[in-house]
């Protein structure tokens, strides 16, 4: 309650005004609101690229970004006045991500039980797609922290807020990717990706 006097005499107790039961922390922001198509102009190349190193597949990339955009433009009037709208953009994409992982595997799997194809071998023609197929080889969490860490360049605390997890546990997954893609791509990976410093 806060506490207005009046002259030297009267005390009167006014309530603030009350927060709406749903309302989330984030809602309240001073900057001005950003339109869905600007939005849309300034971030889709950056969502696409995002999800291409996280799929392998231009595909896929670009259905996970349009499905992210639409849940974004049909919540638009809430995100956007989240402080980093960006980030719950990336969160969505990413947790759509793990969710279509995991239904393609099941999906595969049925498959391979009706009819055995040999696999095409992957013939990657630069440097950049091998490692991201290594990347893509990782446990889900870790290729998601290196492909918003070295790729979209978000810091860890960016991260941890995208992944809702704690900034520690952004720096063991990357610590643990880092040490795995040395094993996979050899000592000579390091030199270029521990060029970045930690934010």
């Amino acid at each position: 309650m806060r506490v207005i006097r009046v002259h030297t005499f009267a005390v009167v107790m006014v309530a603030p005004p009350p927060t709406p039961e749903n309302e989330p922390e984030l809602v309240v922001s001073a900057r001005p609101i950003e339109s869905f198509d600007d939005y849309y102009q300034r971030d889709y190349r950056s969502l696409v690229g995002l999800a291409f190193v996280i799929t392998g597949d231009h595909g896929t990339a670009e259905d996970l970004v349009q499905d992210a955009l639409t849940v974004a433009h049909r919540n638009w009037d809430k995100v956007s006045r989240y402080d980093k709208p960006d980030a719950w953009v990336r969160r969505v994409l990413v947790n759509r991500s793990t969710s279509r992982f995991r239904r393609l595997a099941s999906e595969t799997k049925a498959t391979l039980r009706l009819r055995q194809e040999p696999e095409r071998p992957v013939m990657p023609t630069e440097t950049n797609l091998e490692v991201w197929n290594a990347v893509r080889a990782l446990p889900k969490r870790q290729a998601q922290v290196i492909a918003l860490y070295y790729w979209d360049d978000q810091s860890l605390a960016q991260i941890a807020e995208i992944l809702e997890c704690g900034a520690e546990t952004v720096k063991t997954h990357l610590k643990r990717a880092r040490q795995s893609l040395a094993t996979t791509l050899g000592p000579g990976y390091l030199d270029t990706t521990e060029g970045r410093a930690e934010q």
